[in-house]
């Protein structure tokens, strides 16, 4: 295999994905590439640069081009949508990605197209950050609600005296008690309490 930051990249994702966070040192990095620890530091700096290249790959995938052609709540819904899909295929890198500083240009790239759009859309810059964050602290959370257990709320683990939890996992409420149901009303709510608040700041 041909050595270069993509593929350390792709590598760390792995390495994260089956082993957590704290395997991801330049010696685990570099028997997982089999390679020598110093033989990677001809592509990148050290750890952090590779968080950032792990980063980097993950966003590659997220698609701003609803901004470009959609009113920006529409568009941001559809953003959230995708932030979503590319996160939730690698979860065990989310509190990674969430606790380091963002130096990725791609990243802070994709950033800057939604700030604009908001900003566009009648928000200040500080509320579209703001805006923007909100809905990025939601996805990242639903991202790990994805990978939780089916049985994370089971009709079955519960004890007497609980009507109103256990008639909402009974029959056909059930299929509301799933995390693509719970992302969907709740980002739904969101959106919408976002637009009412910047239509009424018009």
């Amino acid at each position: 295999m041909r050595l270069n930051r993509r593929e350390i990249a792709r590598a760390a994702l792995e390495l994260v994905e089956e082993h957590g966070s704290e395997a991801l040192t330049m010696r685990q990095l570099a028997a997982r590439v089999d390679r020598q620890p110093s033989s990677l530091y001809n592509h990148v700096s050290g750890r952090q640069a590779v968080i950032e290249e792990m980063r980097a790959l993950i966003v590659e995938s997220i698609d701003v081009t609803p901004f470009a052609e959609q009113p920006w709540p529409r568009a941001l819904a559809d953003w959230g949508r995708s932030y979503l899909a590319s996160f939730a295929r690698y979860p065990n890198s989310i509190s990674l990605l969430a606790t380091t500083t963002i130096t990725d240009h791609s990243t802070l790239r994709m950033y800057e197209v939604v700030i604009s759009a908001l900003v566009r859309g009648g928000w200040t810059a500080g509320d579209a950050v703001a805006g923007m964050r909100a809905v990025e602290a939601y996805v990242l959370g639903s991202a790990l609600d994805r990978v939780a257990p089916e049985s994370l709320l089971s009709l079955e683990a519960l004890p007497p005296g609980l009507p109103a939890l256990r008639e909402g996992l009974t029959g056909a409420n059930a299929r509301h008690a799933s995390a693509a149901a719970g992302f969907e009303l709740g980002y739904e709510i969101l959106i919408a309490g976002m637009e009412a608040r910047v239509t009424a700041a018009l």
